[in-house]
């Protein structure tokens, strides 16, 4: 081992594979970074199930990093999850990073590999393996490795800093090396997309949500005397005009205004395109969704998050079928992703949800149009809000929904950004000093107890689909991790927050912990393309430590965000990172712009046709496993966190940055 590296690493163990020795080669590529290439000739046919590489580093870590959580010794991170690899320790001044050799691993070794991160006993592990999906989504060794005669080849680099105490930002050396090396290479040769103009993808939105779709989709109906509408919240491939069956609703057919499904954000886009083109029958549709998200009750300045139909099951040829019963029987309610209940009509009321709708409300009136009553419902919201700071600055999760009392979850979250982010925008709005006063002791809470502690919870990390350690792990980190489980819309809300708080009062600590906020973040973007996943991914976004997903639809809500702070910043990595978060928003259309994905649904959907073009599931690989074969590829649409959050975002940055901007970086 090279002496550079004695003080950062004090051991590197390799396994032999059947009896075969390993040969290990350092390569020096600058003073900071080493290659190292290990390689087995193999003579004979070799059955192992686990082959590892142990570093153990010559310093005690404080600080520890990995994409997945491995909470036992059965677990690993397997390769699906590869979406920028690295394990990173640091401590004593010392920082240690891993990162595998991925030019090695695109040329398909015979056995799959891994990586893991066993905190108390400080080692730090690569190694190959078969995975399989234990809880959803957290991986485990699988037997049947097999390795062919000839030699295998199997490497990684490690990059080694200094720093004073922890390090400010211990993402930043490894998403630059991967950027460089992977990411920009691949984004000059017009990856994730093969073309720039994108407004193809927004055409074949709208004609599927508003023609082509129509029927499933729009939602319209009399609210109050008033005409209103929205595109609804889930629709599958069992409504598809080419379906040769009958309908079977996967959910309850409703209207969401929350943090994750926002009918009011996808309105935007429609208001902003129909703006831009000039076309009267689709402004329409946005109105009449403003018109929905003002209808919504107010008690003490709180509002539901969603507006529903009752539901029944319809016996067809002794078949049960989910329909609903119609917009005659509607009721309000909240997200049932939520600790207490899964019936939306009993679930609390979620100040995120509203703090983001309030924000977009603002929005709204900043940019479309004066419409003073966006103004007035979102001014009552606030004076609510405020009302429920805590002592120690941070705002509560949920509200009960009959006394709006706080409840007992996620009360010092990141959640607590998103109000941050609409009481600033307020703030610009009235010039109010209350709303800026209690904005900056939010964020000041935040930055001194989240973002230290990586302990980025919020409703999605435990009441989602991956509700691993919802009993047990809420507010505690996984031991042999040292890492809370973590998810990434807290790390956005929290980067947008510090942005906007440092617009606003210029002071350089926030636009810092921006900075480091945002650069965790994207350790979750994809950097590269592996041959193992059959979609193109360069600049999506997985969701969180413990889930499956690749270009999941979050990576549209990202996008600005990261053009925002290359601009801020001047930094050309972020700009192109944006730009493309943008474009793979789009990647997992059912379209003829997207040849490659276009195969996988047919493959899924073998009915599918022109009348489904702009069908677009929010993800790929949800359930961690893929093949070229259409497995990763799922069978619904969600409008507004899918094709029309994608066309919202694109709309959004054209009014923001122009189409030049966008075509030509």
């Amino acid at each position: 081992m090279p002496k550079k590296l004695a003080g950062y690493i004090a051991a590197i163990q390799v396994d032999s594979i059947g009896g075969y020795a390993p040969t290990v080669d350092y390569q020096e590529v600058n003073q900071h970074i080493t290659k190292v290439v290990i390689s087995v000739d193999i003579k004979d046919t070799v059955r192992l199930d686990d082959w590892q590489v142990n570093i153990t580093p010559n310093f005690v870590p404080t600080f520890h990093w990995a994409p997945h959580l491995t909470p036992t010794a059965e677990h690993i991170i397997a390769q699906h999850v590869f979406r920028a690899p690295a394990l990173i320790m640091a401590g004593g001044g010392r920082q240690l990073t891993l990162i595998p050799d991925i030019d090695l691993l695109r040329e398909k070794p015979p056995v799959d590999w891994y990586m893991d991160m066993d905190a108390p006993a400080n080692k730090l592990t690569l190694g190959m393996s078969l995975s399989a999906v234990k809880e959803h989504v957290l991986y485990t060794r699988k037997q049947g490795g097999t390795y062919p005669p000839g030699k295998i080849k199997f490497g990684f680099y490690v990059l080694t800093a200094k720093t004073s105490g922890l390090p400010a930002n211990p993402w930043r050396q490894a998403l630059a090396f991967f950027w460089e090396k992977w990411g920009n290479p691949l984004y000059k040769q017009n990856e994730p997309l093969k073309h720039r103009n994108l407004e193809p993808y927004v055409r074949h939105t709208y004609n599927w949500a508003f023609s082509n779709w129509k029927e499933p989709v729009w939602q319209e109906f009399d609210l109050a005397g008033k005409e209103v509408g929205a595109p609804v919240f889930i629709v599958n491939s069992t409504q598809s005009p080419n379906y040769p069956g009958e309908v079977d609703e996967r959910e309850f057919r409703s209207i969401w205004n929350q943090a994750w499904f926002n009918s009011l954000r996808s309105a935007q886009g429609v208001y902003r395109y129909a703006r831009r083109t000039g076309q009267d029958e689709l402004m329409n549709y946005a109105l009449k969704t403003k018109e929905l998200a003002l209808s919504f009750p107010q008690t003490k300045g709180f509002f539901p998050g969603l507006i529903a139909t009752e539901m029944k099951d319809t016996l067809i040829q002794g078949k049960r079928y989910h329909r609903s019963s119609g917009w005659d029987m509607y009721y309000f309610g909240n997200s049932n992703r939520n600790p207490y209940t899964s019936d939306a009509r009993e679930s609390p009321y979620h100040l995120l949800d509203m703090s983001y709708t309030g924000w977009l409300m603002l929005t709204w009136y900043a940019e479309l149009e004066k419409d003073s009553r966006l103004l007035d419902y979102a001014t009552t919201y606030a004076n609510g809000l405020l009302s429920m700071q805590q002592p120690d600055g941070f705002f509560p999760g949920w509200l009960m929904p009959d006394s709006f009392q706080p409840m007992q979850h996620l009360n010092q979250s990141p959640e607590t950004s998103m109000s941050v982010t609409f009481l600033l925008k307020l703030y610009e709005l009235t010039q109010e000093e209350r709303y800026k006063t209690a904005a900056l002791k939010a964020m000041q809470a935040v930055i001194d107890q989240v973002i230290p502690a990586g302990q980025w919870e919020d409703f999605e990390t435990y009441w989602s689909c991956s509700r691993y350690g919802e009993t047990d792990l809420v507010g505690r980190k996984i031991e042999r991790n040292n890492l809370f489980k973590q998810n990434t819309l807290g790390m956005y809300w929290t980067a947008q927050a510090l942005l906007a708080c440092y617009q606003t009062t210029h002071n350089q600590k926030y636009l810092n912990q921006g900075t480091r906020t945002l650069d965790e973040l994207l350790m979750a973007q994809a950097a590269w393309q592996p041959s193992f996943i059959h979609v193109p991914v360069l600049g999506g976004f997985g969701v969180m430590n413990a889930d499956g997903e690749w270009n999941d639809s979050r990576q549209s809500l990202f996008a600005e965000l990261l053009l925002d702070y290359g601009k801020q910043l001047d930094n050309q990595e972020y700009t192109q990172r944006g730009l493309a978060a943008l474009r793979a928003s789009f990647v997992m259309m059912y379209c003829p712009e997207n040849p490659t994905s276009k195969v996988q649904w047919q493959q899924a959907w073998p009915f599918f046709g022109e009348k489904d073009y702009g069908f677009m599931m929010e993800n790929y690989g949800h359930g961690g496993v893929t093949d070229a074969h259409g497995l990763g590829i799922g069978e619904f649409t969600i409008y507004d966190w899918g094709n029309g959050a994608a066309a919202e975002a694109y709309n959004r940055i054209v009014d923001h940055y122009g189409k030049e901007f966008l075509e030509t970086n």
